[in-house]
């Protein structure tokens, strides 16, 4: 029987979950809180490898900043998103202002940057708020 990696929302926990239950509503075996939330996690550098390294499915990074309008215009498209769009793909923000570092790490130059990870590898990015079916079609072009 396969499995599929999955991080829980709330404790950072790895779960191995049987792809035949992953749309079952698993909850996390250590915390016991539902794994997919259909939201969104907050990303920092304490959770950032568990996040990015320990999900079986392409995880979708949206960095932003508090004070970006087009990140505060986007949010809600990306909230959507991850409502819709969980289990197949796990959706995550960084806010870039708390977490220079990371912004720095990843090459941020202009919020919103989204950037789609697999495998803990960067595999695409895209800049700008865009609407959710532009971001449907960008992610169904990246194989998502």
């Amino acid at each position: 029987m396969s499995t599929v990696n999955l991080t829980c929302a709330a404790c950072n926990t790895t779960n191995r979950i049987p792809a035949n239950r992953i749309n079952d509503h698993p909850k996390c075996g250590r915390c016991k809180a539902q794994v997919l939330q259909g939201h969104p996690i907050e990303i920092n550098s304490d959770n950032v490898s568990a996040v990015i390294g320990n999900n079986s499915v392409p995880v979708l990074v949206d960095c932003w900043a508090p004070w970006c309008g087009p990140c505060k215009g986007f949010a809600p498209v990306f909230e959507q998103a991850a409502a819709e769009l969980e289990p197949r793909l796990r959706f995550a923000k960084l806010n870039t202002e708390a977490e220079q570092q990371l912004g720095g790490l990843w090459s941020i130059r202009s919020i919103p940057t989204l950037i789609l990870f697999r495998d803990g590898r960067e595999m695409a990015r895209m800049s700008g708020a865009v609407p959710l079916p532009h971001l449907k079609k960008w992610l169904l072009e990246q194989g998502v």
